[in-house]
């Protein structure tokens, strides 16, 4: 597995990362969590040593499981997690003050058994705590040996600005795929300029550029698919438009779908580090193996040209939860 730089830091990662969300939250039930602990030993054996959890996952249970699953290879491999969003009756609440902050580092540390956390995101920006308040409690916390770096997750650029100026983030981290690219418009640029890392989730369309989901397909109650607006039959049916042409590429290439979903993501800068999230080690193995197809700047320059003639159907996000992003 080759390795990447997140940005101009010295943070270095496997150059596909594990998303671990899924394990235990937001797609239908959890699974056993001997069975997803073996399959983080699985990726480590296959190179992976970059991991990505957050507190409100579960809450609490994704970070204990990344704890139990990494402690034999403290100092191999990278975690990180997140903070800003709580459980309050069932519903989540933005919470950034700076108590809360310190709250939540300690109760990451101690769930990940490890004595600083290596990137720590604010999981969502809260519009009545300002991020230069947030920066300096994290810049407080970096030179307690509590946290090595830190990120923002679906920031706006003015805020991504403004938080850097404080103290300088090492990622950046909102969705990315064929599916929503929008993070090209302003976010890379952005990203460039100042030398930070991007991660992108759902780098597969949250499952939808695997080819494997159409118009029949239907979801647990507990899998946030259920709410999300692309995810409607109809959405699902005008969509297949960009799954035909991937399973296109992918014939050629002699790859999966996933794969070629992957290797657009990783092919557009050497500083991106997807994390897509998997519950079943063929998937891994999957989508580990895009880091070996190689695009041409050629074959980039037709599927752009393709991708930008497609338009994609349903929002990405119920208004709820967009509300919160890009602020």
């Amino acid at each position: 597995m080759q390795k990447r730089k997140l940005g101009r830091s010295d943070l270095e990662v496997s150059s596909i990362g594990l998303g671990c969300m899924g394990m235990s939250h937001g797609y239908g039930p959890a699974s056993d969590k001997k069975l997803m602990i073996s399959l983080i030993h699985e990726a480590i054996d296959r190179g992976v040593t970059f991991f990505d959890t957050a507190e409100v996952y579960g809450p609490y249970v994704n970070e204990e499981l990344l704890g139990e699953a990494l402690a034999p290879f403290k100092g191999k491999v990278v975690i990180a997690t997140k903070f800003g969003i709580q459980m309050e009756n069932g519903k989540q609440v933005l919470d950034s003050k700076p108590e809360r902050i310190r709250q939540s580092i300690e109760g990451s540390l101690k769930r990940l058994k490890v004595d600083t956390i290596d990137l720590y995101y604010q999981h969502r920006v809260d519009p009545s705590v300002p991020i230069e308040e947030v920066a300096g409690v994290i810049k407080d916390l970096i030179k307690e040996g509590k946290i090595k770096h830190w990120g923002l997750s679906e920031a706006g650029v003015e805020t991504i600005r403004r938080a850097h100026s404080v103290y300088p983030l090492t990622a950046i981290q909102s969705e990315y795929s064929m599916m929503w690219r929008s993070p090209e418009e302003e976010l890379l640029p952005t990203l460039e300029e100042l030398g930070i890392g991007f991660v992108p989730f759902s780098p597969l369309g949250k499952g939808f550029l695997t080819g494997r989901i159409n118009k029949d397909a239907t979801f647990a109650s507990s899998d946030f698919r259920n709410v999300v607006p692309r995810f409607k039959p109809e959405n699902i049916e005008a969509n297949q438009v960009l799954v035909e042409l991937i399973k296109k590429i992918a014939v050629g290439k002699d790859a999966a779908p996933a794969q070629i979903a992957l290797a657009w993501v990783l092919a557009q800068k050497q500083w991106i580090v997807p994390i897509p999230g998997t519950r079943k080690l063929e998937r891994l193995e999957e989508n580990l193996g895009a880091a070996d197809v190689e695009m041409t700047h050629e074959e980039l320059n037709d599927l752009n040209d393709a991708l930008s003639k497609i338009e994609i159907s349903g929002d990405r996000y119920p208004a709820e939860y967009a509300n919160r992003a890009g602020k």
